[in-house]
């Protein structure tokens, strides 16, 4: 790959996280099934869900048609368990990502693991405070052999003087949510989220330059999850990130209909809806449950300032979700009538 003098300089600016827009949003991974990766938009939502474990797990394919693709994956896994003789529980849990870009393979690998606590905030409801912390190790690297500049052509190396091709930091981020019944049917529920991440600031360059640091990051979220029949329901999420320059907003909604003759136990339940991640992408979804497995896919239909040059094209994203319970009754959730859950 030649690099002329200009893209040179915009993958370095990339590299050191200055404060445009363009380069704040290159800082975090992002995904369109956001609501498939709980610890990556805020580490107390980690145990909200009806069951003892969960695990998801998310694929992402992106910009085929402009370069070479961005491939993205995530892996969470939870499990909440009641502690002490009221209804309160704690959530332990793990995040891992990873993320590869570009002929010179721009990677990021994450492994954050996190701890949630849920206070009852009453004895006749589902309603919880939660308080979540997700803390671990970030590596960035490239591939130096296959980037090619201007200067190699002259004899002068690649020009840069790069001390190391990968490093390592610390991250952090903590977060705090609210979750309850909307009335008085368990199964119609709500949630609201703040999420600070990186609140360490950890340094971001290949330079070894201690000034240059990773923005922090404020995710606020919501979801909304309602009966429409007895046999349908309507689920609702957002997120609203703001991190230095870069805003952005996701939302949207999905139908679920349950197939069998019991709603509480449907034989399978399809989910069809879309998000929208404002002024970038059109993003429709479909889902299917089959306890205790779940199955969605995505596409997202660009409609940003890229689109003449994507031709439309986005990403798609395959995730994979697992929710059970563990045989051992004293450490379970299965008969727990308040726990949190959305």
């Amino acid at each position: 790959m030649k690099l002329n003098q200009t893209i040179k300089i915009i993958i370095l600016l990339v590299s050191a996280s200055g404060g445009s827009q363009l380069i704040a949003s290159s800082q975090d991974i992002h995904l369109s099934q956001f609501f498939e990766a709980p610890l990556w938009r805020n580490p107390s939502l980690a145990g909200i869900y009806t069951g003892d474990i969960r695990v998801q797990a998310v694929y992402r394919d992106q910009w085929n048609s402009v370069t070479d693709a961005y491939k993205t994956g995530s892996l969470n896994a939870e499990y909440k368990m009641p502690i002490g003789k009221g209804d309160d529980f704690v959530t332990t849990g793990i995040e891992l990502l990873y993320d590869k870009a570009g002929t010179i393979g721009w990677t990021s690998t994450h492994i954050l693991p996190a701890l949630n606590y849920h206070k009852s905030l009453s004895a006749d409801h589902n309603r919880y405070l939660s308080m979540g912390f997700m803390g671990g190790v970030v590596q960035r690297r490239f591939d130096r052999s296959k980037m090619t500049t201007n200067t190699q052509f002259d004899g002068g190396g690649d020009g840069e003087i790069l001390t190391q091709p990968q490093y390592t930091y610390m991250d952090g981020s903590v977060g705090m949510s609210f979750n309850s019944n909307l009335n008085a049917d368990p199964n119609n529920n709500f949630f609201l989220g703040a999420a600070y991440h990186h609140f360490n600031k950890p340094r971001n360059s290949f330079y070894s330059n201690a000034n240059i640091e990773v923005f922090p990051k404020w995710v606020f979220s919501a979801g909304l999850k309602f009966a429409v029949t007895d046999f349908a329901y309507l689920t609702i999420q957002a997120d609203q990130t703001i991190q230095g320059g870069f805003h952005e907003t996701i939302a949207g909604a999905m139908y679920g209909l349950k197939l069998g003759g019991d709603p509480d136990h449907p034989v399978y339940t399809v989910h069809a809806g879309a998000l929208l991640r404002w002024n970038d992408a059109l993003i429709p979804v479909i889902k299917i449950d089959y306890s205790p497995f779940s199955v969605a896919i995505s596409y997202d239909v660009n409609i940003s300032k890229l689109k003449p040059s994507s031709y439309g094209r986005g990403g798609i994203e395959l995730s994979v979700s697992y929710i059970g319970f563990i045989s051992r009754l004293d450490k379970s959730t299965i008969n727990s009538i308040l726990c949190p859950r959305f």
